[in-house]
């Protein structure tokens, strides 16, 4: 596993994290750049170590891959009043920011409507939301704070990066993928080209594969985000919110959506 040594847990300028939680073990991996993109945190930790790291920090913008609110029913009840037969309205349990990535071709999973519905890493998400409001973090809308959350998706994110569907994150190749993707927009974190050279014919014949140069899933995910987050700070007309203010905004790395992905 790729972990980034972290020289020190405080700095003075601002830091832009993303938190990826992972419900398997109770845990979240995060990420944090500078205001250059350098990579200077990325590591795995319990929910008390998550908030140690960020309250030690000056100012900061965190965005989470994890829904903020609860799904209110906006979407059912706004295609109902549009008189649509039953079976057409089926299924649309989700909030309206989820509504419209589905509308455009990006695959994301249903908030319900009660927490206690939800399954364990969007409880997870839910508990962070308020650790961050207890410690003293603002939504994003809220400007002029220096300690800010935002929310965004890390599927739907590469997804309007790239300009169409990645490949899966769980291949080998849809992780070099997105890497290489925040590579070029200039997040500093290893060449992921590096694989590659790595890569001997006999290494290859033997399955004996540098994995150790290649970012995990949920790596890969927190980073998106902490790009997510420069981004919103950096060069926030570069970025897209979509969704109402009852029930969340996900922010997203473009300036503007396709129609279709």
């Amino acid at each position: 596993m790729l972990s980034q040594v972290i020289p020190s847990t405080l700095f003075t300028d601002s830091v832009y994290v993303g938190i990826d939680p992972v419900s398997r073990h109770k845990s979240f991996v995060y990420a944090a750049l500078d205001r250059g993109l350098n990579l200077v945190a990325l590591a795995d930790g319990e929910m008390e170590e998550v908030m140690a790291f960020l309250g030690g920090q000056v100012s900061a913008i965190v965005a989470v891959n994890a829904p903020s609110h609860v799904n209110h029913g906006l979407v059912k009840k706004n295609l109902e009043k549009q008189s649509l037969a039953p079976h057409q309205i089926r299924g649309v349990d989700m909030r309206v920011a989820e509504h419209e990535l589905r509308e455009r071709g990006i695959a994301v999973s249903r908030t319900a409507s009660r927490e206690s519905l939800c399954p364990a890493r969007v409880q997870m998400g839910f508990e962070l939301y308020r650790k961050l409001s207890k410690l003293g973090f603002k939504s994003q809308l809220e400007e002029g704070a220096s300690h800010q959350w935002l929310e965004t998706h890390p599927q739907a994110a590469f997804c309007v990066l790239l300009g169409e569907n990645p490949l899966q994150r769980s291949m080998v190749e849809g992780r070099l993928q997105r890497a290489l993707l925040l590579y070029e927009h200039g997040v500093r974190i290893n060449d992921p080209m590096d694989f590659f050279e790595e890569v001997t014919r006999h290494k290859l014949i033997h399955g004996d594969l540098p994995m150790e140069l290649v970012y995990l899933p949920e790596q890969l995910d927190a980073l998106v985000a902490a790009y997510t987050a420069w981004l919103t700070a950096e060069r926030p007309n570069a970025i897209t919110r979509i969704g109402h203010k009852q029930e969340g905004f996900i922010t997203l790395p473009v300036s503007s959506l396709k129609e279709r992905y």
